[in-house]
């Protein structure tokens, strides 16, 4: 791969935007219909290794797993669930940040505790844009009214790391909240930008299943009888109870209508479908690389509209102390609880590791371009995780699926997203 533009034609950008950071004046950020965010050269024409740093800090095309030789890791999560100092569940103090967050608030409580308890300056995060609500952008927030706004998750490409220079710029630490391939991102861009080490002053990850295109997010919006998405006036995805629900707002011949989807409808049934292929070989969707992961607490029963909560893991010793002290100052209200709450809470971790060896040797094998991981478990759990049945069926589904998303074959430039606002009236 030559240039950063190669990662996304191979289908192996995450979409972070880390290279947008690292090169700002040959590489942006575009929204693609299909595929999510990309990254696009500004010079076309470029035909010689170029963005080299670009490359380098790209999670897309390697990831090296976090050492396990600090204090404090428990050893036998590692293979399955990397760095883990201890592991918490609870929640937001704060009722509204708890109403609006995804799952308890906590991502939003700990970021709002770091403001105005910790120093931090403000806090690197995505919400909505206002002009296209279904696509999001990335902005800095000071003020827990600003926090609030981007509460919530948001099932639709993002690009945090095209923010970082807000960070770089600002006059003290910030907070990072981002997918877990954002953070990776981060943990490689500060290996070469010293200056941004200094101000990242906390990393927030939250588990991820994959992140589905706008072609995903515009499907469920026909699906609830919206046809036009130039009409929406605001769409969330999760918060406001729990697990929450997608509602959608938006104009119909002058009234303001809002129509709702539940969250098994809306992420079973069509967005979990239009994930980005390099989700699918993904090797952390639990925040490895972040201090702080955040989950839902899905090993407790759930009850439509109840008040969130959160399995809350420290990573790092940064992250340890951070958590503690939030929770001290009353920000979070969150207990320790045992190590085997993560298997109950994601049962499925230690089997898709496990699956992943089998689809990236398949991919080997059938020369399509793959990821380099190194430090990540995944033959052990190959060996130990899956039946003789499951392991045939990994080597086969990954066949059909690089017939199905062409893999053999770089993309085109794909369609952009070029909606505008409805002419409905206000």
């Amino acid at each position: 791969m030559t240039n950063i533009e190669d990662v996304a034609a191979w289908q192996l950008c995450c979409g972070c935007g880390a290279c947008a950071y690292m090169d700002p004046d040959e590489i942006v950020m575009i929204d693609t219909l299909a595929y999510g965010r990309r990254p696009r050269l500004r010079n076309r024409n470029i035909d010689v290794r170029a963005n080299e740093e670009a490359l380098t800090v790209c999670p897309g095309i390697a990831l090296r797993r976090p050492g396990t030789a600090r204090p404090g890791i428990i050893q036998d999560l590692m293979p399955a669930w990397g760095p883990v100092l201890g592991v918490w569940e609870g929640y937001a103090e704060d009722r509204q940040i708890r109403y609006e967050g995804a799952s308890g608030g906590t991502a939003t409580a700990l970021a709002f505790y770091g403001m105005e308890q910790s120093g931090m300056y403000g806090t690197l995060h995505i919400r909505a844009r206002e002009d296209i609500p279904y696509l999001n952008r990335t902005v800095l927030s000071q003020t827990k009214e600003d926090l609030l706004a981007g509460a919530g998750s948001r099932y639709a490409p993002a690009s945090p790391c095209d923010g970082l220079d807000m960070i770089e710029e600002a006059p003290a630490p910030c907070v990072f909240i981002g997918k877990p391939c954002d953070v990776a991102a981060v943990r490689k861009v500060v290996e070469l930008r010293p200056r941004l080490k200094d101000k990242i002053g906390l990393t927030i990850a939250f588990f991820c299943a994959g992140t589905p295109s706008t072609v995903g997010t515009l499907a469920m919006l026909r699906h609830m009888g919206i046809e036009d998405p130039g009409s929406l006036i605001s769409l969330r995805y999760r918060g406001r109870g729990w697990p929450g629900e997608v509602t959608a707002t938006y104009r119909d011949n002058g009234a303001i209508v809002s129509r709702t989807l539940t969250y098994e409808q809306s992420w079973g049934t069509i967005l979990a479908k239009q994930r980005q292929w390099r989700c699918y070989i993904c090797p952390d969707h639990v925040g490895e690389f972040a201090d702080i992961a955040v989950a839902d607490a899905w090993h407790q029963s759930i009850r439509d509209h109840q008040p969130g909560r959160s399995v809350i893991i420290a990573r790092t010793a940064r992250g340890k102390q951070f958590l503690q002290q939030a929770i001290s100052a009353g920000y979070l209200k969150a207990e320790p609880v045992s190590p085997e709450v993560l298997p109950a809470c994601r049962p499925g971790q230690a089997p898709y590791l496990g699956q992943l060896w089998a689809r990236l040797q398949t991919l080997k094998a059938l020369q399509v371009p793959t990821p380099d991981y190194k430090g990540f478990a995944l033959f052990e759990l190959w060996k130990a995780e899956l039946s003789v049945r499951e392991k045939g069926r990994s080597i086969l589904s990954t066949v059909k699926r690089i017939l199905f998303k062409r893999l053999w074959w770089p993309l085109g430039v794909p369609p952009l997203v070029t909606a505008k606002k409805s002419e409905g009236g206000d």
